[in-house]
């Protein structure tokens, strides 16, 4: 980027130009669309302004904007969080580096879900990990009456959960619960009473992490990413911790990375209590999603 010659004439056009060729040059696959897309932020116009308003010069302070927000980009700053939103299931929710970047296969979590869900039935459903809230708010917005718990012990994950949920009119329908895994639901009477337990849990084993893309390794959370040494240790402590409160036949659905579908099969055998599990492929053909129901 040091290399690129600033533009003397501060256009739209000569924006749009210096931007791009930036962000090829740092290597940024899809450099010319990204480009667009951070000067339609900056700018606060539509992609086709862009060219219509091309020789319009560029204020001083916008023009700064614009770099400041390239630079980010060039430095691996994921594009989400500088835009601070994605979209998912349709969708747009406000993301920050507190929360994961929600993926597109883990829209297979809702759609199983709501897949399994039976019409009429008021179904009590716990969204374990919530981080952005984009499970937890798209399913209170899709299964209208349902009880919805969305547990985090990220509090600032909370936060930004909670200001997503408040966008598209569910904040009141989700019960907010700050700590570890299932432990927020002990004493609450939820015991045999939760017919979906869904979570995207951290499943990057710790020897895989320093080979992760560094806009993911050095800029979404740890805490969200890594589990432990083998990457499927919330997969088990799930497995084991959900059974007391399913209810009989009730659902616990986890997203997985690749490679690791067999493990938790056998974690599920060795546990016991549930029946044998179901494996959802993602678009891509890998096992992403593992379905346990309990026995009874």
């Amino acid at each position: 980027m040091a290399a690129l010659v600033m533009p003397e004439l501060k256009t739209v056009g000569a924006l749009l130009i210096w931007a791009r060729q930036a962000l090829l040059q740092a290597g940024v696959c899809h450099g010319a669309q990204e480009a667009t897309w951070l000067l339609e932020h900056a700018l606060e116009v539509r992609s086709h302004q862009l060219v219509s308003q091309a020789d319009q010069l560029v204020p001083h302070s916008i023009w700064a904007l614009a770099e400041s927000l390239i630079a980010r980009r060039v430095a691996g700053e994921p594009l989400q969080y500088i835009l601070g939103s994605q979209e998912f299931c349709g969708l747009e929710f406000a993301v920050n580096p507190s929360v994961l970047i929600p993926r597109p296969e883990t829209e297979l979590l809702v759609r199983e879900v709501v897949r399994q869900h039976r019409a009429g039935h008021r179904a009590t459903l716990v969204d374990v990990g919530t981080g952005a809230g984009c499970l937890a708010v798209t399913l209170a917005a899709t299964l209208r009456g349902a009880k919805v718990l969305a547990i985090d012990r990220s509090a600032d994950a909370l936060q930004v959960a909670k200001r997503n949920a408040a966008t598209h009119g569910v904040l009141e329908a989700i019960e907010w619960m700050h700590g570890d895994l299932l432990a927020p639901l002990a004493g609450c009477g939820l015991e045999g009473r939760v017919d979906v337990i869904v979570s995207n849990p951290p499943y990057i084993s710790e020897r895989d992490m320093p080979g992760l893309q560094p806009e993911v390794r050095l800029f979404e959370p740890h805490l969200a990413l890594v589990s432990g040494p083998l990457g499927t240790e919330f997969h088990r402590r799930l497995l084991q911790d959900a059974l007391p409160f399913l209810v009989p036949q009730g659902l616990l659905v986890m997203e997985m990375g690749q490679g690791q579908a067999a493990a938790v099969h056998k974690l599920a055998e060795d546990i016991g209590g549930y029946a044998p599990v179901d494996l959802i492929d993602d678009a891509a053909g890998i096992e992403r999603v593992v379905m346990a129901r309990k026995l009874g």
